[in-house]
């Protein structure tokens, strides 16, 4: 307590600045050179990582040419061109696995070996403190996948006489430091939000599985050749690293980090958090009249404003992007015959003796993807749960534009088809991606007036508040015009 007493006195209120200035930047490299000085000077970190990153690329390179002497006696030496740029990859992804320990001992790992306190009570701010820390545990790992992708390629060189191009060096050297970028800024958090070494390596896999998920999403890319992709990962780790650093900078407190001696899982607490905001027994005037309720939850809606912003976006991006994939793709004659208003007329004609089930199809349906795309956005920053909520309009628009290939009217069906029940659902379907993609930021950019447990508990019931009172009754609506009014007009446009 002496040492946060301490840092209280000198870290006195300062004028508001920029949160990156120059200023910053020149005190966190102090803090960087501190820390990789003495990263480098442990023999303890340094042997096992320059042993490791020197014998692995020998590895992979004797496994590189038995594997191209193996297939070459079957005439299959394309997989083993495919596959070499592959193991280059993996050479740059592993020495930021195994040293992925750094990072994770940034903050807690000091903590414990009562270290951290000298540094705390330093004027450093808590954004210098923080990148200082951040950049100082980025060096040694890209440092040996820098290593070792040399080796790999200077072994390739001599023993196959095998020479990457311009286009994939770049491409693995770029995503060897995006993925350690983004590996030790998601483990700094980790390191500043626990309270030991062993909690801190428990919730490492909460990085290393999604990387390592990747990795295999990026042997795909490279086993079929389609390197154009591999920019496209670049861009969205580039992203997903940015949106770490802010998170890490938004909740990062060096007080709340010298003062937190256990982590506790507090359920009652998060269950009375969730349950005061879901109720509004957390307003100043409570009342328990359903009246009220629904008045403090369109209160919320205003709220999201920001989010319908990005969604609209999203929104025109998959029209956008449906009607460019049908004329890429067009549909095959043959199918294009099955879009003539004869045809749709008779596929609804079929549907009337389900026409009683047929709501609670579509209900549960929307519910579906409407929570999935929650559930998922939670754990991308909000990422996977715009993908979802684009998906249906960019099919829509690909169904419009194939209408208009066929030499339909796309206006005509669209207004058959889906207007007349999508005045109703697409407001639902926007309140409730709205809403959950508050939810899902609200871990990058949590409320400066409450903890981020706090406000992402309080965000998630809001969530459920506008779920409950305002979605679901549009979703069942919408449900039942889709189903008794959305066929009429369809018939009644296409003469059926």
């Amino acid at each position: 307590m002496a040492a946060v007493d301490q840092l209280k006195t000198v870290t006195t209120p300062q004028a508001p600045r920029t949160p990156f200035s120059r200023h910053d930047v020149r005190m966190a490299l102090y803090v960087t050179r501190r820390e990789v000085r003495d990263s480098f000077r442990d023999w303890r970190i340094m042997i096992p990582i320059i042993l490791l990153t020197l014998a692995f690329p020998v590895l992979m390179n004797f496994t590189a040419g038995r594997l191209l002497g193996f297939v070459s006696g079957y005439g299959a030496e394309i997989i083993a061109t495919r596959l070499i740029p592959f193991l280059l990859l993996v050479v740059g992804f592993f020495p930021t696995s195994f040293s992925l320990v750094i990072a994770l001992e940034t903050f807690v790992g000091e903590k414990e070996r009562k270290s951290l306190e000298p540094l705390l009570a330093t004027p450093l701010t808590n954004t210098q403190l923080y990148l200082g820390k951040i950049l100082a545990s980025v060096v040694p790992p890209l440092s040996a996948s820098y290593l070792g992708i040399t080796v790999y390629l200077i072994g390739l060189a001599i023993t196959l006489n095998w020479v990457p191009t311009w286009q994939l060096f770049a491409q693995t050297v770029l995503l060897t430091t995006v993925q350690g970028i983004v590996m030790v800024a998601g483990a700094v958090v980790i390191s500043s939000q626990t309270t030991s070494v062993r909690a801190s390596n428990l919730l490492a896999s909460f990085i290393i599985v999604p990387m390592a998920l990747l990795l295999q999403v990026e042997a795909i890319a490279m086993f079929w050749g389609n390197h154009a992709g591999l920019w496209w990962i670049i861009a969205g780790m580039m992203v997903t690293a940015l949106v770490l650093v802010r998170m890490g900078v938004r909740v990062f407190n060096r007080e709340e980090l010298l003062g937190r001696d256990i982590d506790q899982l507090r359920l009652g607490w998060m269950l009375t958090i969730a349950w005061g905001r879901f109720t509004g027994r957390d307003e100043p005037h409570f009342s328990r009249s359903p009246v009220a309720w629904y008045r403090q939850t369109v209160r919320i809606v205003p709220q999201l404003r920001q989010p319908f912003y990005a969604l609209t976006v999203a929104f025109v991006g998959a029209v956008v992007l449906g009607v460019v994939l049908a004329r890429a793709f067009p549909f095959p004659a043959g199918y294009q015959a099955l879009l003539s208003g004869d045809n749709l007329a008779a596929n609804l004609g079929r549907l009337e003796p389900f026409l009683g089930l047929l709501p609670l199809v579509i209900v549960t349906q929307n519910l579906r993807v409407l929570l999935l795309g929650a559930l998922l956005g939670t754990f991308t920053f909000g990422v996977l749960g715009i993908l979802v909520f684009m998906a249906p309009w960019a099919v829509l628009a690909f169904l419009a534009a194939q209408v208009a290939l066929a030499g339909g009217s796309p206006l005509a069906f669209l207004l058959a088809t889906v207007v007349p029940h999508g005045l109703v659902e697409l407001p639902a379907l926007f309140l409730a991606a709205a809403a959950a993609l508050r939810w899902q930021i609200m871990l990058i950019a949590p409320p400066p007036d409450r903890s981020l447990t706090e406000g992402w508990l309080m965000a998630g019931a809001e969530f459920g508040r506008l779920f409950v009172g305002l979605v679901l009754p549009l979703l069942v609506l919408a449900a039942l015009i889709e189903a008794f009014v959305t066929p009429q007009v369809a018939l009644a446009v296409y003469g059926g």
